[in-house]
């Protein structure tokens, strides 16, 4: 295979992964396993983990299948595909868990118009406590009135 069509496949493996973020938190964290996502919206606990942090295990696992497929000459897109969803996972960690949850402290002062938009959607989707009436599930492309200035 072309190289070009192994960056082309990661790419978008790493877009896609951005859509399963959004349906997988709108429909199934926010949906019949609110049960391990509530904490998040809701701490009930005095634990640095959350029962949320179980969603990381289910991408891992589907991350670490795709490097299997190709170890063994099953599926040769098997390696891009995984370091996508590796990739994302890595960019949503670093996104969602240490630069808006703060879990360290680390990216305190980020202050660009991107730093800011991420922000303001996160947050106006943790200003609903419960399961339903929930807005902006992304993480890496929320909608464009986010970045607008007040």
């Amino acid at each position: 295979m072309t190289t070009l069509i192994w960056i082309a496949v990661f790419l978008g493996t790493f877009c896609i992964m951005e859509f399963m973020a959004w349906a997988t938190h709108k429909y199934v964290m926010h949906g019949f396993l609110w049960s391990l996502h509530k904490d998040h919206h809701h701490k009930d606990h005095d634990s640095w983990f959350e029962r949320n942090d179980a969603f990381f295990i289910f991408y891992a696992v589907v991350s670490i299948g795709c490097f299997l497929l190709w170890k063994f000459d099953i599926f040769w897109a098997g390696l891009p595909i995984g370091i996508g969803i590796f990739a994302y996972g890595l960019a949503y960690f670093i996104v969602h868990d240490i630069f808006i949850h703060q879990r360290f402290k680390l990216l305190k002062k980020a202050d660009n118009w991107y730093a800011k938009g991420i922000r303001r959607a996160h947050k106006i989707h943790h200003k609903h406590l419960g399961k339903g009436d929930g807005e902006c599930f992304g993480m890496l492309f929320v909608p464009l009135k986010y970045f607008k200035r007040k």
